[in-house]
C-alpha cells in the first residue's frame, strides 16, 4: 500500500501492506549494479551463459563472490542448477565492447539451447573448472560452489574464486586499473549505466 498523505514531496511504502513484489523499487534504488556475466556447463556438457545484476564480493579473504538469480517460472533457472550439479562457474567481466552479446544471452532461450552459440561468442577454456570463458571478455573469475541458499525466490549462489584472468588492456604494473575497466552496470528495466566518468575521494583519516 502506497500512503502519500505525510507529505506532497515522498511516497510512502509499507512492505507489510504492500500487494506484489517490490523488484522494480529495489533494482531502481540499488544502483548501479555490476554485472556477473556467468558461464557455466550442464552435467550434460550443455554451455550456459547468462547475466546476473544482483551480484558483489561477499568476502576478500577468502575470495568469495555472490550472486542471486531470481527464480523462473518453474523454479531454479540453468545457472544455479548447473552450479548445483557440477560446483562450478566462471563470472565474465561486462565491458562496453560486450554489452550487445550479454543482452543477447539474457533471451528466453529453451533448455539446453547454448547461448555462446546464440549471441556468437567466441568460448575459451578455463584453467581449474570446467565450464568456459568468455574468451573477449577482459576479467574473468573462475569459482566453485562454496553455498547455494534458497532466499524467498531467489537462489543466493556464493562462489569461491579460484583463478584469475586479466587482461593486460585493463592493468597497469601488474594490476586491475579501474581507470581501463569501462565496465556496465545495471539500473532498472533495460536501463544501463556506463562507468567512463570517474572521480576519486580521498578517505578521511
Amino acid at each position: 500500500m502506497i500512503d502519500s498523505t505525510t507529505s506532497t514531496d515522498a511516497i510512502e511504502i509499507d512492505v507489510d501492506e504492500r500487494e506484489g513484489s517490490l523488484y522494480r523499487v529495489l533494482s531502481s534504488a540499488v544502483v548501479p549494479r555490476p554485472i556477473a556475466w556467468v558461464s557455466t556447463r550442464s552435467e550434460a556438457g550443455v554451455d550456459n551463459l547468462a547475466p546476473y545484476s544482483f551480484f558483489t564480493v561477499a568476502s576478500v579473504e577468502p575470495p568469495v563472490v555472490v550472486f542471486a538469480p531470481v527464480d523462473g517460472a518453474d523454479g531454479p533457472k540453468d545457472t544455479p542448477r548447473n552450479v548445483r550439479d557440477t560446483g562450478e562457474f566462471v563470472v565474465n567481466l561486462v565491458t562496453e565492447d560486450l554489452v550487445e552479446a550479454m543482452n543477447e544471452t539474457s533471451a528466453t532461450l529453451e533448455a539446453g539451447d547454448n547461448e555462446f552459440e546464440y549471441a556468437s561468442l567466441e568460448r575459451a577454456e578455463s584453467t581449474v573448472v570446467a565450464p568456459p570463458r568468455v574468451a573477449d571478455s577482459k576479467v574473468a573469475l573462475e569459482c566453485t560452489r562454496r553455498d547455494l541458499l534458497d532466499v524467498g525466490g531467489s537462489t543466493l549462489v556464493l562462489g569461491d574464486v579460484r583463478y584469475v584472468h586479466l587482461d593486460e588492456e585493463v592493468t597497469t604494473d601488474g594490476k586491475i586499473d579501474v581507470s581501463n575497466v569501462d565496465a556496465v552496470g545495471r539500473l532498472a528495466g533495460s536501463w544501463y549505466a556506463q562507468t567512463d566518468e570517474r572521480f576519486s575521494l580521498e578517505r578521511p583519516s
